[in-house]
Formats: C-alpha cells, sequence, structure tokens
C-alpha cells in the first residue's frame, strides 16, 4: 500500500523536476573575466557530477517504506509485486544511459572542448566560451540535456552594470533548495564541491561578496573564491561597464 501510495505521490509532483537532471561541480578551476568593453570569457574545467532529482526522489521514497508489513500474501499479488520489482530493476539500469545520451547533447554545444562520462554520475568537462554582454549568459544551459540548476549567471542590467552571482559554486540550502538540490533522498550534490573560482575584470566593481576583497594587477582586478562544502555565499559581484 505505502509503496503503491509513494509511487502515485511521485507521479503528482514529478512534473516540479521537469524530468530533467541536476549538474553541480565537483573537482574544479573556473574563472570569468569580463572587460568594461563588456567582452567576456568564462571557462571551466574539471569534474561535473549528475544528480537525477526523480531518482533521489524515489530512492527516498524506497528508504522510507522498508521494514513495512505490507508485503504480498496471495499469488495474485506476489505476481504483481514481482512485476514491479521487475519494472524498478529495469528502470535502475537507465540512469546511465540517460547520463550517457547528456554527455553526447553537452558535446554539441558551442564552447565544450571534450566532455568524457566516466562513469556513475561524474564527468570531466573542458568548457570556454567567449562573447559580449549585450544579454546575460548561464552556464550550464542545455535544453537538450534538461540541465536545471545552473553554476554562474551574469544578469545584464539597467545603467551599464552587469551582476554575476555562482550559486553552484557555494552550499546555501535555501538556494539548492529552490532548484531542487535537497531533492528527497539525499540529493544535495554540495558535497562534492572542490574548487576555485576566479573573476578578472577591469570594469569598475560596485559591490562584490569576497572578504579578502581583489588584489590589482597591471590595471585588472582579480577576485579568487574557493568552493567547498562548508562555502555558504555564493561568489557574487556588480560591475559597471564603460559605456
Amino acid at each position: 500500500m505505502l509503496e503503491r501510495f509513494g509511487r502515485f505521490a511521485f507521479a503528482a509532483i514529478a512534473p516540479l523536476f521537469l524530468f530533467g537532471c541536476i549538474l553541480t561541480p565537483g573537482k574544479f578551476v573556473s574563472s570569468l573575466t569580463i572587460n568594461k568593453d563588456r567582452s567576456f570569457t568564462f571557462a571551466y574545467k574539471g569534474e561535473v557530477i549528475a544528480i537525477d532529482p526523480a531518482d533521489e526522489f524515489s530512492k527516498g521514497l524506497k528508504s522510507k517504506d522498508k521494514g513495512t508489513d505490507d508485503e504480498p500474501k496471495s499469488d495474485e499479488e506476489k505476481l504483481s509485486f514481482a512485476e514491479d520489482k521487475d519494472e524498478d530493476d529495469a528502470k535502475d539500469e537507465d540512469p546511465e544511459l540517460k547520463r550517457r545520451a547528456i554527455a553526447d547533447a553537452l558535446a554539441k554545444e558551442a564552447g565544450y572542448k571534450s566532455v568524457q562520462y566516466v562513469g556513475k554520475g561524474k564527468y570531466v568537462i573542458d568548457y570556454a566560451i567567449s562573447g559580449v554582454l549585450y544579454h546575460s549568459f548561464i552556464y550550464p544551459y542545455n535544453q537538450d540535456a534538461e540541465v536545471i540548476f545552473p553554476f554562474i549567471t551574469v544578469e545584464v542590467r539597467n545603467g551599464n552594470t552587469v551582476r554575476m552571482r555562482a550559486p553552484g559554486y557555494a552550499n546555501n540550502s535555501d538556494t539548492r533548495n529552490k532548484n531542487g538540490m535537497g531533492a528527497a533522498g539525499g540529493g544535495d550534490g554540495s558535497k562534492f564541491l572542490d574548487g576555485e573560482f576566479t573573476l578578472d575584470t577591469d570594469a569598475e566593481i560596485v559591490s562584490q561578496n569576497n572578504e579578502d576583497g581583489a588584489t590589482k594587477k597591471g590595471g585588472r582586478s582579480i577576485i579568487k573564491w574557493r568552493a567547498t562544502p562548508v562555502t555558504k555565499d555564493a561568489p557574487s559581484a556588480v560591475l559597471r561597464f564603460s559605456k
């Protein structure tokens, strides 16, 4: 009974997960260069971990159902139970197929120098892209892979300013829960965080949240943030362009 109710509950809220996949950083080095003329370059090199929120939710339901006395008793119930188990076992194979498909989808996107799936939800990625900030930028974002949670957002605003925030490079539980990172079953990917993010700019720094501030080098400002499972504040800054 509980197991069947669990499947019904999951079916009811599954649309909230968009049937997508959450990608979260593992060991990495990342950088964002923003120039006062609006040109920019973003780079990410290292591990990316895939978490399927639907899979994590179903695991949570199964763990809650363990230890119940709701075992099949009649022959009909036993047959139904066996069929359900076979379906569950078949579904257990799907995550690997989906994760390999994600690698294929990402590899087709501009900016990916290499995408290697190494198993158990882990990818090794080398990504870099350049452009001009007349519009906002989000990474990662891929419709084919149905990626949900962005590592970094760069939002172009009025007044020749741009706001950068990197929620993927911190363990902010409120932000991650809003985006599905705290899915039932322990889907919080912040435990994998181990990296460094660098902002390099010659634009005016209106505000930033690194307590060590910026270092100066050749007329440019450089800010470095560490990303670990205990990092609470996501890197953020507001810059002003020259025009």
